[in-house]
């Protein structure tokens, strides 16, 4: 089987028709399938080596549970198979994985868990160049939070040009990339502007970057709810599954994107904004104790 044939859009439909079809395609059940039970495996080992933060752990592994859930439901359900015939299911796909599983999944810090759950001999070989000067130079710069709002927005923007958008319709292999490159730069965003332990966080710069991030993707979205032609007619042949006109179509699929999504944003910056007005209440606090 050549590249183009393992990749093709035909197999996302697995077997059935496009609008009840599951997705069983190996190259996206083999990833999800061998994430999952690294995970399992890693935290098991991390759950009976101490028994100290075993609270934590349980909160982080039901976060990756959801978080892993979220994925699987949008690139294995049905609505992967109804992404490439209506497009308001399509915008449902990508709001799953950048939106949803991707800060599901950054909130459970599974680094660890992941490690863990890998051959001593590979986890060997993930830390040597894990070191290497180079790598933690681009890692550094990369998770930095105006490189990876850059870098999400430039994805998001990117692949809705209407050209890049049909292309990856027709080729599976950019499917995939497109779904990718979502859910890549989403983790990256997220890890950038979600607070971790034992790292000094900037919940006002976060906040900036969720509200320019739901600027300009809700600008995005008014535009395609506003647009009196269509911008992907490829993607809209199937809208009357859902009884809607191809232009309907669209138009709920600027919703989907404009609403839930940015609700999911402007939640996350209220939460970072109250943890913000917490830890500089703590920072005053302690300097009232301290002697003149």
């Amino acid at each position: 089987m050549n590249l183009d044939a393992l990749f093709s859009t035909s197999i996302c439909y697995g077997a059935g028709a496009p609008e009840a079809g599951w997705t069983l395609a190996l190259p996206i059940t083999l990833p999800l399938a061998a994430l999952g039970l690294v995970y399992v495996v890693g935290a098991s080992r991390l759950w009976r080596r101490s028994r100290r933060g075993r609270t934590l752990r349980l909160r982080q592994a039901l976060l990756f549970t959801a978080g892993w859930g979220v994925l699987t439901a949008a690139l294995v359900s049905p609505i992967h198979a109804l992404g490439e015939q209506v497009f308001a299911a399509h915008m449902i796909e990508h709001e799953l994985l950048m939106a949803l599983a991707a800060p599901l999944l950054v909130a459970a810090c599974p680094a660890a868990a992941l490690m863990w759950g890998l051959p001593t001999r590979f986890r060997h070989v993930l830390g040597i160049a894990g070191h290497a000067g180079w790598l933690q130079a681009v890692w550094a710069f990369a998770t930095r939070p105006l490189s990876a709002s850059i870098i999400h927005g430039v994805a998001i923007w990117i692949w809705h040009i209407p050209t890049v958008f049909e292309a990856a319709l027709e080729r599976g292999v950019l499917h995939y990339a497109q779904h990718a490159s979502f859910l890549g730069t989403g983790l990256l965003f997220w890890w950038a502007i979600l607070p971790r332990s034992g790292r000094q966080h900037n919940y006002g710069g976060a906040v900036m970057h969720l509200f320019v991030t739901s600027l300009h993707t809700g600008l995005l979205d008014v535009l395609l709810l506003l647009s009196p032609r269509l911008w992907y007619p490829e993607n809209a042949v199937g809208a009357a599954l859902w009884n809607l006109s191809p232009l309907e179509d669209q138009q709920l699929a600027g919703l989907v994107m404009w609403v839930p999504a940015g609700l999911i944003y402007g939640g996350a910056a209220l939460l970072l904004a109250g943890l913000w007005i917490r830890a500089s209440g703590r920072r005053e606090a302690a300097h009232a104790l301290w002697p003149v």
